[in-house]
């Protein structure tokens, strides 16, 4: 299984929808746990990364996309 590349500022689409019906977090802090707040209601919560890996549908937007490709 390969990691996901999760950075700050990263728009985050999940499977499961929070209790306000967003399913859109910012990624605030990255690490063996990260911290997301939810684009609807405004709450903050810290997932394990495994956890948030798994539950993660889609990147909605990638924060410095033009540094990655520089990278590569």
């Amino acid at each position: 299984m390969a990691i996901l590349l999760i950075r700050p500022e990263d728009r985050l689409q999940l499977k499961k929808n929070h209790p306000c019906g967003g399913n859109v977090f910012r990624v605030l802090r990255v690490g063996a746990e990260v911290r997301v707040v939810c684009e609807t209601c405004g709450r903050d919560m810290t997932v394990d990364r495994l956890k948030l890996e798994k539950a993660v549908r889609r990147v909605v937007w990638r924060a410095n996309a033009d540094e990655e490709t520089k990278h590569e």
